[in-house]
């Protein structure tokens, strides 16, 4: 997979969009464009750093209905709007639903790549957290049925005594298998368990 962040321009304007191409290429990004939303979607999404410049209004669902189903599918890639017909309304509309910027054609090259350069970190700390999750639910199913009912116990803030009574079974059994939790989950603490039960809940209602 490539790390070069690859930076999607939806634009229906052909001037504008390879303008724009050719600028995010001269400062070092891969790009790509396209001139609808419905090409957009079309194309098959590789996994790897970018964001989105968009325009607001396309041919067929604008820019605002592209962003809705992005958010939808939870595609992470952030949003920065470039429109020539901005107005407040279509503003506060994308940046409640979480476009990085909204910026007016004709814009300046700093401030655009300033834009870029916010929604590619922002993209870096979703990719870090998804990558985090992922690994978690991986070691979490290397635990043994007993080990899963040992940690819910634990993060319930139980002792390992509530614990042995509550499963029937030895205190010692219970300390061996708290360290096996532990170690699988690669955690130092109760309260980290806590934490990683809590990031498991919250990934799982997504």
């Amino acid at each position: 997979m490539s790390t070069t962040p690859l930076i999607h321009v939806v634009d229906d304007d052909p001037s504008m969009r390879t303008a724009l191409l050719r600028l995010l290429d001269a400062a070092g990004f891969d790009a790509r464009g396209y001139s609808s939303t419905g090409e957009f979607l079309l194309q098959p999404l590789p996994d790897r750093p970018g964001c989105l410049l968009l325009d607001l209004r396309l041919p067929g669902p604008s820019g605002l209905e592209l962003q809705a189903a992005l958010l939808q599918k939870k595609i992470m890639l952030p949003v920065v709007f470039l429109t020539g017909h901005g107005n407040v309304d279509s503003s506060v509309r994308a940046m409640k639903a979480g476009a990085v910027d909204f910026l007016t054609k004709p814009v300046k090259r700093d401030i655009l790549l300033d834009a870029i350069g916010r929604a590619l970190a922002r993209n870096a700390t979703q990719r870090a957290a998804r990558e985090e999750e992922d690994q978690l639910h991986v070691r979490f199913a290397s635990l043994t049925e007993r080990q899963r009912e040992v940690f819910d116990r634990i993060v319930a803030g139980k002792l390992n005594k509530q614990i042995a009574a509550e499963l029937g079974i030895a205190e010692r059994t219970v300390k061996r298998e708290r360290e096996q939790v532990t170690a699988k989950l690669d955690a130092n603490s109760a309260a980290d368990l806590g934490r990683l039960a809590e990031l498991l809940r919250r990934s799982t209602a997504k």
